[in-house]
């Protein structure tokens, strides 16, 4: 039987994802000194790092953001005053067969065809692409490149070179969620992870040492695979929402769609209680999730938890109804399974992110990245007091912003963001003091490349030590 043949070079120039802010950026540099526009903090000391997709070669058969992609991290150091920043490819086997080929090897996630072993040898034949490129996790001494589901790549933090898979002392060995929760009260990291064949969601605990504190753990009452991206965590639960998105092989293999939305199931929530006990179901109206802002337990016993909320998954479902979105708060009650749902905001807003010191308990102010008007692209950052609920906008004109960031500072705290300029696509990290952050930045790093827009990252502080010379 002749060798599949590979699929064609997907059409960059009529890509959204992969042209203007979001084309792909194959430079590796490391910079200091960097030029800043204002004054950087004095108690603002640490590393921001920033994981996200960026094909290493263009893309063949197809693209589909942001689920493909090479992952590329940036990593922005920031103290006395000054910054500097290094970006490095995470190098799997996958990204270094393409170096030596030259071109692309593997087709997106979404399409049948891999390379034979004529192509890549008997090792890698019938492969599928390895994508650590969603988001950026320090814990228990390692550094770590996440995936979607999968394992993650161990860095180095001094040059960002890549070193090895990850299992993370088995608590990773099903995989994991490429949003694990840290505990700040535990110092636990915790995860789930979502599967093509059962067990289709497993969840476990990294404890502050790095150690396996418990296994995957299959969820029961699971008995289709879905896709979950993000988690939220309570001191006593591990929140997932199950958004009806359903991967159909059979469909795929068919020439179909590997996702299948599928609304008339409607949206299943688990808390599962983090001492292992039965899991408590809540089942609710059809809608889709990408991220959750944090969560809590009331002393009544319910459950909080507050999201960004969207009528479906668009790019991945064909559905032609309008979208909307909004940063919504659910009350669960694990008793009865009984929910009660609240917009807080009625954006169209993503990567909502609080102090990650307030994670697990309550937090006042959610940030998120959203527009300035109907049809506009991400060009504002809004700040809600969940309390109050005043809204503060930073409207950043020409600029296409990220995902936020709170920075905490020796003496104040800030809110960082990535965000390029569409009018000469130079790209700057932002820092605007958490006290007023619709004045605008107080201070502006100019970036020695363009960094392509998406995904998620961290704040280390200057003293971690994962950051301390070796």
């Amino acid at each position: 039987m002749a060798a599949p043949t590979a699929p064609a070079p997907v059409d960059l120039t009529g890509h959204t994802h992969l042209t203007g802010v979001f084309a792909p950026q194959r430079r590796e540099v490391e910079v200091d000194d960097l030029p800043i526009v204002g004054e950087l903090p004095a108690d603002l000391r640490g590393t921001y790092f920033r994981n996200g997709p960026n094909p290493r070669f263009d893309p063949i058969g197809s693209y589909v953001y942001p689920l493909d992609g090479d992952a590329m991290v940036h990593r922005l150091r920031l103290e006395g005053g000054r910054a500097a920043y290094t970006n490095r490819f995470v190098r799997t086997p996958m990204v270094l067969a393409e170096e030596r080929a030259g071109h692309a090897l593997w087709a997106g996630i979404t399409d049948p065809y891999t390379p034979g072993p004529e192509i890549v040898g008997p090792d890698l034949a019938g492969t599928s692409r390895q994508l650590p490129d969603i988001n950026v996790v320090a814990h228990g001494g390692r550094l770590l490149a996440m995936a979607e589901s999968d394992l993650p790549y161990r860095l180095d933090p001094a040059d960002l070179a890549t070193l090895a898979r990850e299992d993370c002392d088995g608590a990773m060995a099903l995989g994991s969620t490429a949003h694990p929760k840290l505990d700040p009260v535990t110092g636990d990291l915790v995860l789930f992870t979502y599967r093509l064949d059962a067990p289709y969601l497993a969840w476990s605990v990294v404890g502050p040492d790095g150690t396996a504190r418990r296994a995957p753990t299959p969820v029961e009452g699971v008995d289709e695979p879905v896709m979950v991206h993000d988690m939220a965590l309570t001191a006593r639960y591990i929140v997932l929402f199950l958004c009806p998105l359903v991967f159909d092989i059979p469909g795929l293999l068919r020439g179909g769609s590997l996702l299948d939305w599928r609304p008339a199931a409607g949206t299943r929530i688990a808390l599962i209680p983090r001492d292992g006990s039965a899991v408590r179901w809540a089942e609710t109206d059809t809608f889709w999730v990408w991220h959750f802002a944090n969560a809590y337990d009331e002393a009544d016993g319910t459950v909080v938890v507050d999201y960004v909320q969207w009528a479906y998954p668009s790019g991945l479902a064909k559905v032609a109804t309008p979208q909307r979105g909004a940063l919504v708060r659910a009350v669960i009650d694990p008793r009865d399974g009984g929910i009660t749902r609240t917009d807080l905001a009625v954006h169209p807003v993503e990567f909502p992110r609080v102090d990650d010191r307030e994670l697990t308990g309550r937090h006042s102010v959610i940030a998120t990245a959203g527009s300035s008007g109907p049809g506009a692209a991400k060009d504002a950052l809004l700040f809600l007091d969940s309390v109050t609920g005043r809204e503060t906008w930073w409207n950043a004109g020409d600029l296409a912003v990220g995902e936020p960031i709170f920075l905490p500072g020796e003496r104040a705290g800030y809110w960082g963001t990535l965000a390029t300029d569409r009018t000469d696509l130079s790209s700057w990290f932002h820092v605007l003091a958490a006290e007023d952050p619709g004045a605008g930045p107080i201070a502006s790093v100019r970036l020695p490349i363009r960094v392509p827009a998406g995904l998620h990252g961290m704040w280390l502080p200057a003293d971690s030590a994962l950051l301390a010379p070796a």
